[in-house]
């Protein structure tokens, strides 16, 4: 099935929370998709994926996405807790500067591999959290889990805005 195929069997926007929630703040992608499936559960629009620790497995995902956020701990040079939009070019150029996660396949690499099948997706955006802490721990530390409704916040509505659909308050 070519990558255009999928992408019209899928929702307009998927959401791709990524990190391991067994490091503390790593882990702040999942928290936030978790977070969203109360506020998104019935927008048909958006697709929730927890993609974990990011691995090769998740090209499919992104191969066959319309329009993708991706929402991950980055290193932003920032406060913790703090958080940033890349979008399109700016999102690759950023990944392109140097290894900004933690993960060992990086987005960057999956990003490389899509673009090679020629299915990367043209609207693509990655929310950034700086993190404080990555070490042994089920949850985020208090800067970056006060982040979390925020960056939820933002992420439903860049869905929205690339849905055309009407920006409520989230």
């Amino acid at each position: 099935m070519t990558c255009a195929l999928q992408a019209e069997q899928r929702p307009g926007v998927t959401i791709l929370g990524v990190g391991n929630t067994l490091l503390a703040d790593e882990g702040i992608g999942v928290h936030v998709v978790r977070r969203l499936q109360d506020l998104a559960g019935d927008c048909d629009d958006i697709e929730l994926v927890d993609g974990g620790t990011l691995s090769f497995n998740l090209v499919p995902v992104i191969e066959a996405a319309k329009r993708l956020i991706v929402i991950d701990a980055a290193n932003l040079g920032s406060s913790p807790g703090s958080f940033r939009c890349f979008v399109g070019d700016e999102l690759d150029r950023f990944l392109g500067s140097s290894k900004h996660t933690a993960h060992e396949v990086g987005l960057r690499e999956l990003f490389d591999m899509a673009r090679l099948d020629g299915c990367l997706p043209s609207h693509r955006a990655l929310i950034g959290i700086q993190p404080l802490r990555i070490d042994w721990g089920e949850e985020p530390t208090s800067p970056v889990a006060a982040a979390i409704s925020q960056v939820s916040g933002l992420a439903i509505r860049l869905a929205r805005q690339w849905c055309d659909r009407p920006v409520e308050d989230v």
